[in-house]
């Protein structure tokens, strides 16, 4: 199983924003989406960084309300870890655990192909496990 299967299943939609909005539009985006983090793009449509609640909690406790009006840029996660379409569904749970975060974007040659979340992954998982089940209960029954 890898990424490519999620994209196809829940396609490549991504709801970006860049870096120079502020904390307050960002906030907007993810409620008015319902999202859990939006990507960030420089000028060139590159990856330019990840803002997540988290972060958006993590800075509005450190620096309180007046951070809203600030640009994004001082909040956003930078050294953004990704996945390409190939990446194993395995090594993208490692990634996410290993680095305590529920989004990682999907580039395909050097561009942002998607987002995949915890939950699209947890969800392609049972959806396995239920499907190797069913695969077990046919082979059991013919036997």
């Amino acid at each position: 199983m890898t990424v490519d299967q999620i994209l196809k299943a829940k396609g490549g939609e991504v709801f970006t924003l860049q870096p120079e909005v502020t904390l307050a539009e960002v906030v907007n985006v993810l409620a008015e989406r319902r999202i859990g983090a939006i990507v960030l793009l420089d000028d060139a449509g590159h990856v330019a960084g990840i803002v997540s609640e988290r972060d958006v909690v993590r800075v509005l406790a450190k620096f309180g309300a007046e951070i809203l009006n600030k640009p994004i840029g001082e909040a956003m996660t930078v050294k953004v870890k990704t996945c390409t379409r190939d990446t194993g569904i395995d090594e993208v749970l490692s990634i996410m655990t290993k680095g305590r975060f529920r989004h990682l974007p999907v580039i395909d040659a050097g561009r942002l192909a998607g987002i995949v979340s915890i939950g699209d992954v947890v969800k392609l998982k049972i959806e396995e496990a239920e499907r190797e089940a069913a695969q077990m209960r046919e082979y059991i029954a013919a036997g």
